[in-house]
């Protein structure tokens, strides 16, 4: 057998250029002021962006992220991370979006399907009011005339009457 053993850590050797080192069990709160892309380089990261959340992936609260893996964070918006290694420490690196960069954010979608059908119904009900209030001007305009004719001064004719 050979006395020399390999042994494997969970942390790099060195520390890697331009990140951050977040050891395990430790959390950070983030809280840009510009846009950024948030990367991990070594380990895993728990992140939990304050709400609201919505519907999407992209808008969960919270996320695991995997070296390689990396997170949009908008500026202003709070985020907390964790190490979230068994053993060892996690890396990680921040980098700023500024507006000249090509970088697009998830856009939510807007979702119209739960106004549709209210709408038609609306329409529909102005088309029956339209309908009634012609109904109802030509019906006040035969009563009219016939008051001012003479014919039914005062009283209305029967019903299936002819005038």
């Amino acid at each position: 057998m050979n006395d020399r053993t390999a042994t494997l850590s969970a942390t790099p050797a060195h520390p890697l250029p331009g990140t951050w080192k977040l050891a395990r069990g430790r959390a950070l709160t983030l809280r840009p002021r510009t846009d950024g892309i948030l990367r991990v380089a070594h380990g895993r990261l728990w992140a939990t962006k304050d709400g609201p959340h919505g519907g999407t992936p992209f808008d969960a609260g919270d996320h695991m992220l995997e070296a390689g893996r990396s997170m949009y964070v908008r500026a202003g918006e709070r985020v907390v991370i964790e190490a979230w290694m068994p053993a060892g420490d996690s890396h990680f690196a921040w980098d700023p979006v500024f507006e000249t960069a090509t970088v697009a954010a998830p856009r939510r979608r807007v979702n119209f399907s739960a106004v549709r059908q209210p709408l038609a119904d609306l329409r529909h009900a102005c088309a029956l009011l339209a309908r009634a209030l012609a109904g109802l001007g030509t019906g006040l305009a035969q009563v009219a005339w016939q008051a001012l004719r003479g014919r039914g001064a005062g009283r209305l004719p029967r019903r299936g009457a002819t005038v």
